[in-house]
């Protein structure tokens, strides 16, 4: 095999969708292409995914006279806050140009390589391989769902005569004197004693709940309401070069605007470390010498690995050990494994790193 040079080599790092996102194509080994098929070794990269739980409180419009009337302290002034509630971390690969290999598979037997859409190779000569890695799930974002005060129940539940009344400390009488009148009227229904009861207990629910959520309605006028989402942003982390820091700010956490990018100084770092904890080495020989590159040679990862690490304000949030294509060597198969009439060879390639996942003869 040849490794062919790849003229882009400050393309190496181009963003790239992971594996399980990719479709796959078909390169078969004919003589019309001279029996050889391109492909692509990937580097790894790292996505980190976090969750972050967005709380907005506004004091209701009667906050003033919560003490006065409900005994009970309100929301005073409005408020958001942010907290991280989840965070992942899956690898990712990205294109290595400087990767680039040629393979003869030459035997008329038809063998071929399963490549992704980033052209790196997922198996040779096993078209059902699937590849896809194994990644963790990432959180969902949840939209903020409607105040009880932002819902028609709301209206439902304001008097006439507060309507009327221009005075906001009227306003705040009608409405504390109308939650003791809902508050009498449940209890009236749930002892049977009401002037009006309800003729099953289908209408006794739904009474109860319509009198209950005027009651919410109103008494989010004196209270306040709290609102919550969840906000969920992805950072690309490529692993850092030999001599440059294994730790950096990889996003910040806004008191304003919630998840922000690294260079964005309005909120605090949080940190991604990427240490690594091996390295691939090349194959040795019964008396210790490395083995050389097969003549022709399919080239895969030998890849090391690493942890990777997040953390805010002290705390890890999550970690993992990954396997880093560059912390590897690359080496290479005999292709005649591959081309053997009487028994071929099929190869399950790692997409995240050019690894080998599996190694087998085909079933005759």
């Amino acid at each position: 095999m040849k490794k062919i040079i790849s003229i882009a080599v400050g393309m190496a790092l181009l963003a790239g969708a992971t594996a399980a996102a990719q479709s796959t194509s078909k390169l078969t080994a004919t003589k019309a292409s001279e029996y050889g098929l391109i492909y692509t070794l990937p580097v790894t990269a790292f996505d980190v995914t976090i969750a972050v739980e967005k709380t907005v409180k506004t004091p209701g419009d009667f906050y003033q006279y919560a003490k006065k009337y409900l005994s009970t302290v309100p929301i005073l002034a409005p408020s958001t806050s942010w907290r991280i509630t989840e965070a992942v971390i899956n690898a990712v690969a990205l294109a290595d140009e400087e990767q680039r290999y040629l393979v003869t598979l030459k035997g008329g037997n038809g063998a071929y390589v399963m490549v992704n859409d980033e052209n790196f190779p997922l198996a040779i000569n096993d078209e059902g391989y699937d590849g896809a890695p194994d990644l963790s799930p990432l959180p969902a974002a949840v939209a903020p769902e409607p105040t009880v005060l932002q819902r028609p129940v709301a209206q439902q539940a304001v008097t006439p005569e507060m309507i009327q009344s221009r005075s906001s400390a009227k306003k705040a009488e009608l409405a504390a004197a109308k939650i003791y009148e809902l508050r009498g009227n449940r209890n009236e229904i749930i002892s049977g004693q009401a002037d009006a009861m309800p003729s099953d207990g289908a209408a006794m629910k739904l009474a109860l709940e319509q009198l209950s959520a005027q009651e919410e309605a109103l008494t989010a006028m004196f209270l306040g309401t709290t609102q919550t989402s969840v906000e969920v942003k992805t950072f690309r982390v490529y692993v850092p070069e030999e001599g440059e820091p294994e730790r950096m700010i990889v996003a910040r956490l806004s008191a304003v605007d919630g998840l922000v990018e690294p260079a964005d100084l309005s909120g605090d770092p949080i940190y991604v470390t990427v240490t690594p904890t091996s390295y691939g080495k090349l194959p040795v020989n019964d008396k210790g010498v490395t083995k050389s590159f097969p003549k022709g040679g399919v080239a895969y990862r030998i890849p090391g690995t690493a942890r990777v690490t997040l953390q805010y304000d002290g705390n890890t949030l999550c970690q993992g050990d990954f396997d880093v294509a560059q912390y590897g060597a690359v080496f290479g198969l005999d292709p005649d494994l591959f081309t053997s009439k009487k028994s071929p060879s099929y190869l399950h390639f790692n997409p995240l790193t050019g690894g080998i996942r599996e190694l087998g003869a085909i079933a005759q």
